[in-house]
């Protein structure tokens, strides 16, 4: 009995190691405007090297920031993501509805006295130069009117790249106290995505270079939360002109979704793989089995960004 119960025990505990060690990618799109060809091309890239490690992927709707949010944009971003062939695996988390794992962290850190009330608005900072010196650190402020922020240990000043090989960002807000609870209550980005990306077991992130300086930021709440670290790939980032990459606050034009396959094609040549022209005959779904099959990471430009067409952008003629 005794013996039965040991073997037991251990195969529990390989199953939950081996769920653990599988292979878990994401796309995290926030659901203020349609994607566009940037978000597609973080999103195949992030598909392909999933599937073709033989990974789940999730989609995570980054709605933490609720003033930015447009209504029923998630639903179109979920179409656009169907439409060509991406389809992904589980429920989609929604950080709206995570409040309450996130108050319980930030309520730790707290009391743990691992954070701390700010009250300095972006005026004081920008007057102290920009980056926030740590000025209500010790002076054990109330909640009232006051900001949440950690005390990142800023001990990780480099990380290694599935892309581009060592990284150390020369930028001195990746490891400033990093706010983590807004002034006016909202959970922010640096805090919920590293905890969403706990929770979901997130193995490897592939993402743009856009958001390479954060990364530091990331392990370091990572470290101090002591937790294992994922994998990052920073891919070059879609843009019109140096400098202005494809967004929705550039007004990015939308995918069009009545063209998937074309568009896929699009996205693997920006990414720099092999694209024989017949695969524009293929639906999504069989474009993208080849596809998985043929991925190959290394032949990724190591860059920051990449020029696309104008047409890309309606950046040049406004909103």
């Amino acid at each position: 009995m005794e013996r039965r119960f040991h073997t037991r025990w251990a195969c529990a505990a390989c199953i939950l190691m081996a769920d653990y060690l599988r292979y878990t990618g994401r796309f995290a799109p926030s659901p203020s405007g349609r994607l566009h060809f940037g978000s597609l091309v973080a999103a195949l890239a992030s598909f392909l090297e999933a599937r073709a490690n033989h990974g789940s992927w999730l989609v995570r709707m980054e709605d933490i920031d609720t003033p930015r949010c447009v209504p029923g944009m998630d639903a179109a971003i979920l179409a656009s993501l169907e439409s060509h062939g991406l389809h992904w695996d589980g429920e989609v988390m929604y950080q709206s509805l995570q409040h309450a794992r996130y108050a319980d962290v930030v309520n730790s850190l707290l009391t743990r006295h691992q954070a701390y009330y700010c009250q300095c608005t972006r005026k004081q900072v920008k007057a102290a130069g920009g980056v926030y010196p740590g000025t209500c650190r010790h002076l054990g402020l109330g909640p009232d009117n006051a900001a949440v922020r950690v005390k990142l240990p800023g001990s990780i000043t480099a990380f290694e790249d599935d892309i581009l090989g060592t990284q150390a960002p020369n930028d001195p807000h990746a490891l400033e106290d990093t706010i983590i609870r807004r002034r006016d209550g909202l959970y922010a980005y640096n805090l919920v995505v590293v905890l969403d990306d706990i929770q979901q077991r997130v193995t490897h992130i592939v993402r743009g270079s856009d958001l390479l300086p954060t990364t530091l930021t990331h392990l370091n709440l990572y470290q101090m939360l002591d937790a294992k670290t994922p994998d990052y790939a920073h891919l070059p980032v879609a843009a019109v002109a140096p400098g202005r990459k494809l967004s929705k606050q550039n007004h990015a034009t939308p995918l069009d979704d009545s063209r998937p396959t074309t568009n896929l094609v699009s996205a693997l040549r920006f990414l720099n793989q092999d694209v024989p022209d017949d695969w524009y005959s293929l639906t999504p779904e069989a474009l993208l089995s080849v596809a998985t099959t043929r991925w190959d990471r290394k032949k990724v430009a190591k860059q920051p960004e990449i020029i696309v067409d104008d047409h890309e952008s309606t950046y040049y003629s406004g909103p």
